[in-house]
């Protein structure tokens, strides 16, 4: 893509806010669009990008589309439903969408087909690296496309933001590898933290069960990253929300109910999170997880059984 083309980008949230200006930097123009219009229009006077006054106005001139929202319902809304369908009707045929919000695959493969009846190209392009990632260009890009012309569109941009582009199949693949990935992450760290109050109960220090398992098998992402920086210290700051985990380890486990595959632990990994969801809150970050355990025994983590 010609670094003059302008970039309509939907969702300034905590991921969009720092990838937008890693493509100004980059030298591409962008438009940005958010449901916070306040949010919207101080980033935009902030990083001098068009500030779009609605939807239909994203897609004014451009002919890519960059969306990272929480969901594939936020997704769908934004490009074909809200303020009646405005901003695919302002789209031209051969534009291009670049989804890196994550969604179930199902759904990402019936927009997608509803969208190219309009001649418009899907690419999902989920991500995995969180915040930090984002931050130092290092996001790891899982990407689904049946257009090979869509996708070596999509590369220059993705390129800025990230370190690893894995083109893992057709339209919705990405999505299918995102909910996998973060469903096999999720359930390491919900077996990580259990184990820490297991370990508290029995007089182990937390602390030293991590050493032990990061020179150990039991060595995982939430062990390297996650549980003495942010759950034994009670930080709590990875930034990521433990809704958003209950949703992407819900996507996973519907998928496998709908491909008709028997996958118990999966099931008990969502439901397990669903309910630390409704306990603790959706907007909590992930690690706070911690105080369903507590919740559930009647002692914290510091102080033992």
């Amino acid at each position: 893509m010609d670094e003059k083309h302008e970039i309509g980008f939907i969702g300034i949230g905590n991921m969009g806010e720092i990838m937008v200006p890693r493509l100004i930097n980059a030298g591409y123009r962008m438009a940005v669009y958010d449901k916070d219009r306040e949010r919207q229009a101080a980033f935009a006077e902030q990083h001098n990008c068009r500030s779009a006054g609605s939807l239909g106005e994203v897609g004014d001139g451009v002919d890519f589309i960059y969306t990272m929202l929480p969901d594939g319902h936020a997704a769908r809304n934004a490009l074909v439903e809200a303020e009646d369908g405005a901003l695919v009707k302002m789209l031209k045929p051969g534009s291009v969408i670049l989804d890196s919000s994550s969604c179930d695959p199902l759904n990402t493969v019936k927009l997608a087909e509803e969208l190219a009846e309009r001649g418009i190209m899907m690419v999902d392009a989920p991500v995995s690296g969180g915040v930090n990632g984002a931050r130092d260009g290092e996001l790891v890009f899982m990407t689904g496309a049946d257009d090979e012309t869509a996708l070596e569109r999509c590369r220059p941009v993705l390129e800025e933001l990230g370190k690893h582009l894995f083109v893992v199949g057709r339209t919705g693949a990405g999505h299918a590898m995102k909910a996998l990935n973060n469903y096999v992450s999720g359930t390491g760290f919900l077996a990580g933290v259990e184990s820490l109050v297991i370990g508290r109960a029995f007089g182990l220090d937390p602390s030293l069960m991590v050493d032990v398992y990061n020179v150990s098998t039991g060595r995982n992402f939430a062990s390297q990253e996650t549980l003495k920086q942010h759950v034994i210290s009670r930080k709590f700051g990875t930034g990521f929300q433990l809704g958003l985990m209950a949703k992407d380890v819900k996507i996973a486990g519907d998928l496998a109910e709908e491909l008709g595959v028997t996958a118990p632990l999966i099931r008990q990994s969502r439901e397990v999170l669903l309910r630390a969801r409704e306990t603790i809150g959706f907007g909590v970050d992930h690690t706070e997880a911690l105080k369903y355990w507590e919740k559930l025994n009647g002692w914290t983590l510091d102080d033992g059984k």
